[in-house]
């Protein structure tokens, strides 16, 4: 038995997993991710906090500009997509400023616009930690989920069930 598998045995069984209950099967899938949602970010704020010396928030920014990796955004689209007020990411940008993360540049002819990139450390230190990373947030939904939710999710989510990325 695999040290996922006995943790699994360890855990109760999660209530909305059987349908027994009032809610339809769309609401259970939706409360079962919110779940899995929170063990996996559980686990990552510490993960994060350890590898990059970075909050959870600021993960996140990191991860949201990695993904254009040749162009800056522009600050109000980081909050939009992130659902963040743009004075918090303010903040939090300049945090990822001081430690030399992201970079900060005013839009040509917009006065007022400014955009985040990552820096070149940044990209180093994201391509370093990532691997460990991602095999805590599949370990976290590992963990989390008994098999027919696993399943599910593998279902979605393939890399999940190998282990690969």
């Amino acid at each position: 038995m695999s040290a996922s598998d006995a943790h699994t045995a360890d855990q109760p069984s999660c209530p909305l997993a059987h349908g027994d209950g009032l809610l339809p099967g769309e609401l259970r899938a939706w409360m079962v991710l919110l779940a899995a949602t929170g063990a996996v970010e559980q686990r990552l704020r510490s993960a994060v906090k350890e590898t990059l010396d970075v909050s959870h928030d600021e993960f996140l920014i990191l991860c949201l500009l990695a993904e254009q990796p040749r162009t800056a955004l522009r600050m109000t689209q980081v909050a939009d997509l992130l659902g963040r007020p743009k004075t918090r990411l303010t903040y939090q940008i300049a945090c990822l400023q001081r430690a030399g993360l992201v970079s900060r540049a005013s839009v040509c002819g917009d006065k007022r616009g400014v955009q985040v990139a990552l820096t070149d450390k940044a990209r180093d230190l994201l391509r370093e930690t990532s691997a460990l990373l991602a095999a805590t947030v599949r370990q976290a939904l590992a963990d989390s989920m008994g098999p027919e939710q696993r399943a599910a999710m593998c279902a979605l989510v393939p890399d999940l069930e190998t282990g690969t990325h």
